[in-house]
């Protein structure tokens, strides 16, 4: 998910070169800055890999179609830029990797973005990997949207407000991160990542239902256990389900896969199913 791009060093290729560190991208009437007509993708350079680049550079592409913006950039022309980036910090850096596409100006009535207008970049930046450690959860008053209210098929930048009043919430209570329900009750994700728990050596996941993003960390770890011979259900879960779990870990680009050691007050171990996951993960990044 999105984090901090204050780092240490920041490379971005904008009109058409590289500039060195946080680059001014948008004026005082930019469409994204103003009204908030913006996606990004978050990819990842580690110990010399970038494991689903090629997915991550599509996605941009898709978010900025559903979004009513231009794909200005072809998944090729993405993967060559990002390999020109990587190459520009060195022997294997820990980055990441953000291509963004945005609206400069408004059509007739200013609210809808002009695709004519649309803008792009790619931005990279030193950003250590997470080593596992103890994470606490708890159940966020705050929901998902639906796509009746919000573009929740297009990774968007309007949508991280809400995640981000969730986050603080539970911060104020003491908790790490929280899980967030649909306007059903269910749940669907955590604040910053996609969530899975394992009960009885079965492990369930929140069944992509159109109110979070269907992350493609998500997706291959799923494969890799699947493949593993580890038996995964995408299902409706409530919290409770969580409150009984075996185990809990979260999924998603940032950190990819890391374990959940509390929820409310109840200490989890970080058990061998995550740990099966984030070894085949880390495999499966190794191997491309």
């Amino acid at each position: 998910m999105a984090h901090s791009a204050r780092a240490s060093r920041i490379w971005t290729f904008y009109a058409g070169d590289w500039h060195d560190g946080d680059v001014a991208l948008f004026g005082p009437r930019t469409h994204a800055a103003w009204l908030g007509s913006s996606v990004f993708d978050g990819a990842r350079a580690f110990e010399g890999v970038t494991p689903d680049i090629e997915r991550h550079c599509a996605r941009i592409n898709d978010s900025a179609t559903k979004f009513g913006l231009k794909a200005p950039v072809t998944v090729d022309a993405w993967l060559g830029l990002v390999r020109d980036g990587v190459r520009r910090f060195g022997a294997t850096p820990e980055l990441y990797i953000r291509p963004m596409v945005w609206a400069e100006s408004g059509g007739p009535l200013a609210v809808t973005p002009d695709p004519e207008s649309t803008r792009w970049c790619l931005t990279m930046y030193d950003t250590p990997m997470p080593a596992p450690g103890n994470t606490s959860i708890t159940l966020s008053p705050f929901r998902r949207p639906s796509i009746e209210t919000m573009p929740v098929d297009a990774k968007a930048g309007c949508l991280y407000p809400n995640n981000a009043r969730a986050l603080a919430e539970a911060g104020s209570r003491g908790f790490d991160n929280c899980l967030l329900r649909d306007l059903l009750g269910n749940v669907a994700e955590l604040a910053t990542a996609n969530v899975f728990m394992a009960k009885d050596g079965v492990v369930q996941t929140p069944i992509a239902n159109g109110t979070f993003l269907n992350g493609i960390t998500r997706q291959r770890v799923i494969g890799l256990l699947r493949a593993a011979g580890v038996e995964v259900r995408e299902a409706v879960l409530r919290y409770a389900d969580f409150e009984q779990a075996d185990e809990i870990f979260s999924c998603g680009n940032f950190a990819k896969v890391a374990p959940i050691t509390r929820i409310d007050g109840r200490s989890i171990a970080a058990g061998p199913i995550y740990r099966r996951a984030r070894e085949l993960y880390w495999d499966f990044a190794h191997s491309r």
